[in-house]
């Protein structure tokens, strides 16, 4: 029995998602609660099990699509000796321009055929900028087919299966609708007969020669399937004289992305023209760039649109408090051997800080209040969000009722959180709904910084570096002394309309009070 499956609604106000990754294809058996796909939405990445053991037997919607929550986007049929019926090549979208049908599903014998994708749901329309390969090229499935621009996107589109590229029937610079033919793949066997074939329909294409065919089939063979990158993680290679073989991929099947790259570049594996190896400070992920238009991703955007909101909602103040941290220090050095062994996560200075904000909340509640509707809603509980830095972006997952927890639970939960929000396993009730935010620049070496509120939240604090310093020390008598202590940086920011700035200031005291009298049992 067929079952379908669908966007789902990741949060009260979620009406919509990307997929931006298909875990499985067509005919690939799947178990229940099995990751079936990735989705992006503007709260959570995650992955989406599958609803049902069986046969992944239809996907509706390709990678890159954005569709509203319960649209189907494939099938799952519970029969085992389930067959997969024949995908389209692209997608099938959720709308299409009037009087443009999808096209049906291709024969075996005369190839499959590439669509102009639907980028977006008031999309209709988009012009190949750049065919990146030629008829006659091999291509491996997923690897980029072609360039296209629409009015919201440009993006590289992904070959729907492995082959020859046999026709391309629309060529550069045109602008055609969604689900249009641009392009023909057949099988290795079939290139030929589908070259003639477009030639005799009158389409654009023009047979590649025998030899190159199988120069290319020879290249493949040799290196046992091409490395899979886009032409610009191809054009940084060639101009840092990169091997890409030396790179691990982490995209899709291997695929080596833009960050994969960066990354090496950063880790001092760059050589100058010349050949040799770059030496001093690693090469800064935006030199390789230089020159680029690169479209924001759904993630940049929102967080765009978020930060632009915030700054506008409330007017922003920031006050910075040095804190000496040598004694949380010298607490965190005598429990964090015992504490791994005891609660299986690594003990780090983020449950100290939040145990602190949550003392300090206690005495000084405005700073956990939001302002809504005119009035001040003191919230019931201290509902802690964490910034975690992605390689993609930020996400902000949420330690509910953290007032209720203890040291170690604090330190289970932030540690748990961060790792799911980077393995994209969050489920959408632990993003958003948080009433105050710790960010945390330190682990970069920060100074100081000065953060921007996450709404509808009044505050948020940014953890600096934390260093070795000369501290003048007066003791009882008021003898001075000087000491290296360890110090740290922390910044409010605060909404100016709800907290003063006294009262920020108390808080920050009461904060500062307990991080500099630790005394706390941690394990």
């Amino acid at each position: 029995m067929p079952t379908d499956v669908v966007m789902p609604q990741m949060g009260e106000s979620i009406f919509e998602g990307t997929i931006t990754k298909w875990l499985k294809k067509a005919g690939d058996r799947v178990e229940k609660d099995e990751p079936l796909f990735e989705i992006s939405t503007d709260k959570v990445d995650a992955e989406i099990p599958s609803p049902v053991a069986g046969v992944l037997t239809e996907i509706r919607i390709h990678e890159g699509a954005t569709v509203t929550v319960n649209t189907v986007v494939a099938v799952v049929s519970e029969s085992a000796e389930a067959t997969p019926s024949q995908p389209a090549p692209a997608a099938k979208p959720q709308q299409t321009q009037a009087g443009i049908k999808p096209p049906a599903a291709p024969q075996p014998s005369s190839g499959v055929e590439v669509v102009m994708p639907q980028m977006g749901e008031s999309i209709f329309e988009g012009t190949i900028t750049r065919w990146l390969k030629k008829v006659g090229d091999r291509v491996e499935k997923d690897e980029p087919l072609f360039e296209i621009s629409t009015d919201k996107v440009d993006a590289e589109i992904p070959a729907p299966v492995a082959g020859v590229l046999t026709a391309i029937r629309t060529p550069e610079g045109q602008t055609v609708t969604v689900n249009t033919v641009v392009a023909v793949l057949g099988g290795a066997a079939s290139a030929s007969a589908e070259a003639a074939a477009a030639a005799a329909s009158g389409q654009p294409v023009s047979p590649a020669p025998a030899q190159a065919q199988a120069q290319s089939a020879a290249a493949a063979a040799v290196e046992g399937g091409r490395i899979r990158s886009s032409p610009l993680v191809r054009r940084i290679a060639r101009e840092h004289h990169i091997d890409l073989a030396q790179i691990r991929g982490t995209g899709s099947e291997g695929r080596v992305t833009k960050e994969d790259i960066l990354r090496y570049i950063e880790a001092g594996n760059a050589t100058a023209a010349t050949g040799a190896r770059v030496s001093g400070p690693a090469v800064p992920p935006q030199a390789p760039l230089s020159g680029e238009v690169v479209p924001l991703s759904r993630m940049r955007a929102i967080i765009a649109e978020r930060m632009v909101e915030s700054k506008r909602i409330s007017p922003h103040v920031h006050t910075v408090y040095k804190i000496d941290m040598t004694r949380v220090v010298r607490a965190r050095d005598r429990a964090k051997d015992i504490f791994e062994q005891r609660h299986g996560v690594k003990l780090t200075f983020l449950p100290f800080v939040a145990a602190a904000v949550i003392a300090a909340v206690r005495r000084h509640p405005i700073v956990n209040a939001s302002l809504i509707d005119n009035a001040v809603h003191y919230h019931a509980n201290v509902n802690l969000g964490i910034a975690v830095a992605l390689e993609w972006g930020l996400i902000v997952p949420v330690v509910r009722h953290a007032e209720q927890r203890s040291f170690a639970d604090l330190g289970r939960a932030i540690a748990d959180l961060a790792g799911r929000a980077r393995a994209k396993k969050l489920n959408p009730d632990e993003v958003g709904g948080s009433t105050f935010t710790l960010t945390n620049a330190g682990v970069f070496g920060d100074e100081f910084s000065t953060p921007i509120i996450n709404q509808p939240d009044s505050a948020i604090l940014c953890i600096s570096g934390l260093k070795k310093e000369p501290v003048v020390l007066t003791d009882a008598e008021g003898n001075d002394t000087i000491a290296i202590r360890s110090m740290q940086h922390f910044t409010l920011g605060f909404d100016h309309r709800l907290i003063d700035g006294a009262d920020a200031c108390r808080f920050m005291l009461e904060f500062k009070r307990v991080l500099e009298n630790w005394d706390r049992e941690i394990v």
